[in-house]
């Protein structure tokens, strides 16, 4: 299998043989139950869908509760689709974090932290306009000018520009995996990963 899904419980740091102390993220990966397995014939595609976290019956829909009955499992909170593995699963299957090997890299996908609305200057890293002297007023975090004169007479697209800032879907490569921790379904990987504490990632070799 090449991939996992898991929630992001937090940062530590470690220490490894030379003593230098490595931050890296915790993360509860599986175990993943097997779903729903498409095959060619049915859905014109090869994939299958994992289900993680356990959530109640009473949140779920009648077709939820259908879809997740011919599996033999419980209600999931979150559902994500796989196509590319190279097992043979039934429905039902466990997928857990022995999948994953210390040393390896992964690549961990995840939404990262929402922060609103913001300015141009923690938005895009602005340095203001001037400074506080010569008749400045209020112009220490301003963007300045965004266009130019009666020519185009329009601003183009894609300027740097205050606006919302956050919740996109964000992949970090290549992170390492420093620890596997299986009776806990824990994994750990070296550096950050997107989210808030309690996200959802996607992890993937």
């Amino acid at each position: 299998m090449s991939g996992l899904i898991g929630k992001k419980i937090g940062m530590t740091s470690i220490f490894d043989e030379n003593g230098k102390n490595i931050p890296c993220t915790v993360i509860e990966a599986g175990p993943c139950i097997v779903t729903q397995v498409r095959t060619e014939e049915v859905d014109g595609y090869t994939a299958i869908q994992l289900g993680f976290d356990d959530a109640t019956e009473k949140s779920a829909t009648k077709a939820d509760l259908g879809h997740v009955k011919k599996a033999g499992t419980s209600v999931k909170r979150k559902i994500v689709e796989f196509q590319d593995f190279d097992e043979e699963y039934k429905l039902g299957d466990a997928i857990t974090v022995d999948h994953f090997k210390e040393g390896e890299f992964v690549d961990v996908a995840g939404t990262s932290k929402g922060k609103g609305f913001q300015g141009v200057v923690k938005r895009h890293g602005f340095g203001g306009v001037g400074q506080a002297t010569h008749g400045q007023h209020n112009r220490l975090r301003a963007p300045g000018s965004i266009g130019a004169a009666s020519y185009p007479a329009r601003v183009f697209k894609g300027m740097k520009m205050a606006g919302r800032m956050g919740g996109d879907t964000i992949k970090v490569q290549n992170l390492r995996v420093l620890k596997v921790v299986a009776e806990k379904n824990l994994l750990v990987v070296k550096g950050c990963v997107p989210g808030h504490k309690n996200a959802y990632v996607i992890i993937r070799k």
